[in-house]
């Protein structure tokens, strides 16, 4: 029972800020529900027993790449050029597309078998880890250095001309 009320409660986090994220005309605004929603996703894999998933979402999409986000709008421009237009033309022919593909996964998923109910889970970040530290240092490292080139590029790209003023 208390199960259902946290999936529901986590559902509206998830949901109710991603459409202000992609509705609301402010993008320090959209930016900031995103982070909202993000950490709902974290909180479902929370409800799922995924620890090493949680963490990371909450730590690297809500975290790192929400702020990575955030200076990119920041450093864009002043605040006036933040407020735009979030709709086009063709955001009817979108919702009734987005209304077709809800509605065949709806169907499909009427038809799928029942979920067994899965048992407590142990934790996996220890094992997790292990491989990420043991087996998997060379990528780990590799992706933290194309990171570190995009945050350089990002401060590089943000600075001013002086020359030009």
């Amino acid at each position: 029972m208390i199960e259902s009320a946290v999936f529901g409660l986590l559902s509206a986090m998830i949901l109710v800020p991603a459409i202000l994220a992609v509705t609301l005309k402010n993008i320090f605004h959209c930016a900031l529900w995103l982070v909202v929603s993000l950490t709902g996703v974290g909180g479902m894999f929370a409800l799922l027993g995924a620890d090493f998933l949680f963490v990371s979402q909450i730590l690297v999409y809500a975290g790192g790449i929400t702020v990575l986000l955030l200076f990119v709008v920041l450093l864009s421009g002043s605040p006036k050029d933040w407020v735009v237009k979030q709709v086009n033309a063709q955001w009817g022919w979108g919702l009734i597309l987005t209304g077709i593909f809800v509605g065949l996964l709806a169907a499909l998923f009427r038809k799928l078998p029942a979920a067994p109910v899965p048992n407590p889970s142990e934790p996996t970040t220890a094992r997790l880890g292990l491989l990420l530290i043991r087996d998997w240092v060379f990528p780990f490292e590799a992706i933290s250095l194309v990171l570190l080139a995009a945050l350089i590029g990002a401060v590089h790209f943000s600075k001013r001309d002086k020359t030009s003023c």
